[in-house]
């Protein structure tokens, strides 16, 4: 349907319309972009569903802003006001996980702004369809948004609507933050002096509606979005406000959900009325989740046996240690990589361990032997593999096959690999280096004998693989036949995640046809060759090329959309970076 953007019509015309058949009015606007759907109003104005004409029909958002003053002047000085409110947007556009602005413009007395569309379900749409949230998925929206609003703030903008509505979750998992049409400079408001609202009453905290508003505003409102998603109770202004007391003036949101006392800290802190009294920046918050997070030790020693969860209720999973240390990990840390973007390094504890495969592992390859006794010194390994936003956020480009900014960066060589480490050590001062093949399977099996770090075999509930080829007695599962978000399936002991599967990880070493004469203190071994090693198996592979201990190589130069890399650093002292 072609839909109508008059606002005393909003008419739905047959597809392809360009003037409604109601009231005469233009549909098309700037000869290009044509609403298909009418989304929604607010303060601001109107929202539209449409497509792009002139690029292949590409499904986008028109914004319609409707000044409420009258007269040329007026409308002039709106215009000023919006073109500058035009560029801000395509400076947070930058941000991956922000909509970019592909237009803005006037037409009839009317003012536009055409954005990226996002496909998928806002949390509010989540909640109701899937009911209230864990601490855990609590935990991993903060994680994933703290860092956007960090970007928005140092960018000189506050959001003021952060709710629920406002957060999008893509259909590949990625959440986006959308909805700046009140948004406001630091140094002075822009849409604001079109006449726009100030925020979502119950959302918005006290200040904002007496015309006061900071960066750590928006914290207040991310705090009870996390709320709502929590108990599934609305916050109401009413007196009736489940959530709060107001003849106490106390949150009581606390006997709806139960939480650990770090998250609920967290959210305390937050919620506080007075803004001095709140965390100051975003990262503040980044920083007390990762360092309680660093407290969270893993020890695995020779003398218990640490129990995996069941994550499928036919395959029972279970850690056998056989490491010859209970050194616990020192801190790990996270990396800002800019324009909000962070990586996150986790402590891998020094160890003994024994590399490659027993003689009566199924499916296992000659080049698995001789299984030796190796001596890892502690390091630091990516929490995940690269991503690419955070490859983008080094190289300034991406050159993925499966695009998305939480998926794995792939179609990456070796020497691609080696070239953003050394960017990284640069811009970081920090020595960050592939791990050696060492490195990477003791901090794989951590501390597990069997094939996989799950015990004997795998699902497709726990890997991304081929599930068209089981490995021994489990059952055929899902072929995505395509790379996931990086953390969708669950960690080792070490909390290292996707070392099965999704996508083969480049090593520093050479490929070896075998360990004969292999270094057996955790370096990489390297003679010169331009055949390059590789692990973790990928979402094609069967199932058995996903082992601890399964080994395969390639060129140098090879580029594959199967392929990718995570990091490492060794010898380490921490700084505020």
């Amino acid at each position: 349907m072609s839909q109508c953007i008059n606002p005393n019509c909003i008419y739905p015309n047959p597809p392809g319309t360009k003037f409604c058949q109601s009231c005469g009015n233009k549909i098309l606007l700037d000869d290009r972009y044509l609403p298909i759907k009418f989304l929604g109003e607010g303060g601001f104005g109107r929202t539209f569903q449409a497509i792009d004409e002139k690029r292949f029909n590409t499904p986008c958002v028109i914004k319609q802003f409707l000044p409420q003053q009258a007269g040329s002047t007026a409308l002039q000085k709106a215009t000023e006001l919006f073109q500058q409110e035009g560029k801000r947007l395509q400076e947070l556009g930058k941000h991956s996980q922000i909509p970019d602005l592909f237009a803005f413009f006037p037409q009839d007395g009317r003012l536009y702004l055409v954005q990226e569309f996002i496909d998928g379900q806002n949390l509010l749409q989540e909640l109701e369809t899937q009911g209230k949230l864990k601490e855990a998925q609590i935990r991993n929206i903060l994680i994933e948004l703290l860092p956007v609003l960090q970007f928005i703030h140092d960018n000189k903008v506050i959001h003021r609507d952060i709710k629920p509505e406002n957060i999008i979750r893509s259909t590949n998992g990625t959440l986006f933050l959308i909805d700046f049409g009140v948004s406001k400079e630091t140094s002075g408001s822009i849409l604001t002096k079109l006449g726009t609202i100030t925020g979502t009453p119950g959302y918005a905290p006290p200040e904002q509606f007496r015309g006061m508003v900071y960066p750590n505003s928006d914290l207040y409102s991310l705090a009870v979005t996390c709320i709502r998603l929590l108990t599934g109770h609305f916050p109401q202004n009413d007196g009736s406000d489940p959530l709060f007391d107001t003849s106490r003036m106390q949150w009581t949101w606390q006997k709806y959900v139960s939480l650990s006392q770090e998250l609920t800290n967290i959210l305390v802190k937050m919620l506080q009325d007075t803004p001095v009294n709140r965390y100051q920046s975003a990262k503040d918050i980044v920083n007390v989740l990762a360092a309680a997070e660093n407290q969270k030790n893993v020890v695995i020693s020779t003398t218990q046996t640490p129990q995996k969860p069941v994550y499928n209720n036919t395959l029972k999973q279970t850690f056998q240690s056989n490491t010859n240390t209970n050194i616990p990990p020192t801190s790990s840390f996270i990396q800002d990589l800019g324009n909000g973007v962070f990586l996150e390094m986790i402590a891998i504890p020094g160890g003994t361990f024994m590399m490659g495969s027993p003689n009566n592992e199924a499916e296992r390859s000659s080049d698995e032997s001789p299984q030796h006794q190796v001596t890892v010194p502690s390091f630091f390994m990516g929490k995940y593999p690269l991503t690419q936003a955070q490859y983008q956020a080094i190289i300034g480009s991406n050159p993925s096959y499966f695009k998305g900014n939480n998926r794995p960066v792939e179609n990456v060589s070796w020497d691609d690999a080696v070239a953003f480490c050394q960017k990284l050590s640069q811009k970081t001062g920090k020595n960050y280096q592939l791990p050696s093949e060492a490195q990477w399977e003791y901090a794989c099996r951590a501390g597990t004998t069997t094939p996989f770090y799950f015990g004997e075999t795998i699902t497709t509930d726990l890997v991304n693989y081929d599930g068209n080829y089981p490995y021994r007695s489990a059952p055929k599962g899902e072929y995505r036949q395509q790379t996931t978000d990086v953390g969708s399936f669950p960690p080792n002991a070490f909390g290292l995640y996707d070392m099965h599967g999704n996508v083969w990880e480049w090593c520093a070493d050479d490929w070896h046809k075998n360990y004969i004469n292999a270094p057996v203190d955790g370096r990489a071994w390297n003679s010169g060759s331009n055949y390059k090693l590789m692990r973790c198996g990928s979402q094609i592979t069967p199932a058995g090329d996903c082992r601890s201990a399964n080994r395969a190589g390639n060129l140098h130069d090879n580029r594959s959309k199967n392929i990718g890399f995570r990091v490492r650093v060794t010898h380490l002292k921490i700084t505020n970076s």
